[in-house]
């Protein structure tokens, strides 16, 4: 499906968000990828053969620096 010189990760991948942006629409909260896969600005991302992915990313907050 990606037709880049550095082949976009594929839509089976866990690298998959990682893909060349193909339509943005912020105003509604998604992104295609080259790859075919939906990401949501709630990190949710829909895959092309239709099932679903939840937020599935680890979000570190900063640690606070004891004195």
């Amino acid at each position: 499906m990606c037709a880049h010189r550095t082949p976009c990760p594929e839509a089976t991948s866990e690298a998959r968000d990682l893909a060349a942006v193909v339509s943005s629409h912020p105003e509604q909260g998604w992104r295609l990828l080259c790859n075919g896969v939906v990401l949501f600005d709630d990190d949710g991302e829909l895959l092309p053969d239709g099932s679903a992915v939840g937020d599935h990313h680890v979000w570190l907050a900063p640690q606070p620096v004891s004195a």
